[in-house]
C-alpha cells in the first residue's frame, strides 16, 4: 500500500524541496515537469530559486497521480491535465466553485462578531492566523477572477 502524502501546510509559498516532501518526488523530477507541462510555472527569485504557490503544489499532485498511480504517459497526462484545465475554465466561467483540495475549517459565527482592522475579536491565535490566511487567498482568489 502506497504511503499517503502529507497535508499542505497554509503557506503562500514552498521551496522546491518542500514541494519535493509533499508530493513524493525528487526535486529534479519537479524541474523536468516544468519543461513538460505548461501550466507548471512557479515563480522564481534570485539565484533561479523556484517558489510554489498552494494551487501549483495541487498540480504537481494530480500530474503525480496521472502519471505514477494512473499509468499516462507525460505525453497522455498533459494532454489529460490541459482538458482539467479547460473543465475548471468552462466551470468557473459557469458559476461554478471549484474546492478542490479545499480543507474546510468550522468556524463559529461569533468568531466573526467584532472584526475590525483585520483582528478577529477573542480567537484563538491558531485560528485567528488561520483566517487571516483565508482572508488573503480570497482576496488574492478575487484579484484572479477579474482578469477572466
Amino acid at each position: 500500500m502506497e504511503k499517503a502524502l502529507p497535508p499542505i501546510p497554509a503557506k503562500r509559498y514552498f521551496t522546491i524541496g518542500e514541494v519535493a516532501d509533499l508530493c513524493g518526488v525528487k526535486p529534479h523530477v519537479l524541474r523536468y515537469w516544468e519543461q513538460e507541462f505548461v501550466q507548471l510555472r512557479p515563480m522564481k527569485r534570485r539565484g533561479n530559486r523556484r517558489y510554489y504557490q498552494h494551487h501549483e503544489v495541487l498540480m504537481i499532485r494530480r500530474i503525480r497521480d496521472l502519471l505514477y498511480d494512473q499509468g499516462f504517459t507525460i505525453s497522455g497526462a498533459r494532454n489529460k491535465m490541459q482538458e482539467l484545465v479547460h473543465d475548471e475554465r468552462d466551470k468557473k466561467l459557469g458559476g461554478e466553485v471549484m474546492l478542490d483540495g479545499i480543507e474546510v475549517l468550522l468556524v463559529d459565527d461569533a468568531c466573526f462578531d467584532n472584526f475590525e482592522d483585520g483582528q478577529f475579536a477573542a480567537v484563538p491565535d491558531d485560528l485567528s492566523s488561520q483566517m487571516h490566511w483565508i482572508r488573503r487567498e480570497l482576496t488574492e482568489i478575487r484579484e484572479l477572477l477579474r482578469v477572466i
